[in-house]
């Protein structure tokens, strides 16, 4: 049954992606605003509520091992594993947008103030505060340069298409149900199975539930990959990491301080700077091939040996 359920939930995520890959194009078509904007923000957002959820939920009930590390887990993966996968399998990548020039920043100062914050061992309300308002200046950083022209990759249907609000909020609103909705149940199913092959609980807390709550980033990207769209793609990756530091960190935080084991977590902190840093070498020597996919997967694959060699 946990199998069955398995893979409806995967088909319940391919069929929503692609409502919000359409719908965003549909926007952005209309408002002459690039995919990346979109990508970064609408996407970004909607796939960043499985996080938001869970360490929301965690911080409330007095996890804060949970909550941070929910959020390390989630943007580690995003990095490596769903961009080193859009990197690998993508055969003509080329941002229309210079990633490095305009959007390099984002990629590393939500880590360096995520490491300045937690030097003394906790994320205060104070600090929650001041993520936010990071939020409120990334977001202000996007719309004034909201406008861009269009590349080629429009889908022809949509431009002869009269655009309706109502239709694509329904459509969005449907497609993130499904994405968020699959990730759940993919999660669920999933872990039930890992238990009845005798997989221990600290391995499906570790891969299943931080994976999990990045399905819909690595959806979303493959399906905006395969509809020629790179820019929605790695645009929904950094602002899901923004808004994971910001908006997840942030909220949970302001519901209770968060308090932050260096000692434990060190290997896990030093991966996700290792994982930003090398993002930011990839976009400033344009790797958007398999080289550059080969350096985050084997970022990944240390991440994944340290946590094995814990048990």
């Amino acid at each position: 049954m946990d199998f069955i359920v398995f893979i409806i939930s995967m088909g319940a995520l391919i069929y929503g992606a692609d409502f919000i890959i359409k719908e965003s194009e549909r926007i952005a078509l209309h408002f002459n605003i690039s995919h990346f904007v979109i990508g970064a923000t609408l996407v970004a957002f909607g796939t960043s509520l499985p996080e938001m959820a869970a360490s929301m939920m965690a911080s409330y009930a007095g996890k804060s091992d949970m909550a941070v590390a929910n959020v390390i887990g989630s943007v580690t993966f995003n990095i490596t594993l769903i961009l080193g996968l859009v990197f690998f399998i993508a055969t003509n990548m080329n941002p229309k947008r210079d990633l490095f020039s305009i959007d390099s920043a984002w990629v590393v100062v939500p880590v360096i103030v995520f490491l300045l914050m937690i030097i003394d061992g906790e994320i205060g309300r104070f600090d929650g505060f001041l993520f936010l308002l990071m939020m409120v200046s990334y977001l202000t950083f996007l719309f004034k340069s909201a406008k861009s022209d269009l590349d080629g990759n429009i889908d022809e249907d949509l431009v002869k298409e009269k655009f309706n609000w109502i239709k694509s909020i329904a459509l969005l609103t449907i497609g993130f149900v499904f994405v968020i909705g699959g990730a759940d149940f993919v999660i669920e199913s999933g872990s039930n199975m890992a238990r009845t092959f005798g997989v221990s609980e600290w391995i499906i807390g570790l891969f299943l539930i931080s994976f999990g709550t990045s399905l819909p980033e690595l959806v979303v990207s493959l399906a905006a990959i395969k509809k020629g769209n790179a820019d929605l793609s790695i645009g929904n990756i950094i602002g899901s990491n923004v808004a994971n530091f910001s908006m997840v960190l942030g909220g949970a935080s302001l519901l209770r301080p968060l308090t932050v084991n260096l000692q434990h977590n060190f290997f896990d902190i030093m991966i996700l700077t290792a994982a930003s840093f090398t993002l930011l070498f990839i976009i400033a020597n344009k790797l958007y091939n398999k080289a550059g996919a080969i350096f985050l997967l084997i970022i990944l694959a240390l991440f994944i040996e340290n946590s094995l060699k814990a048990l």
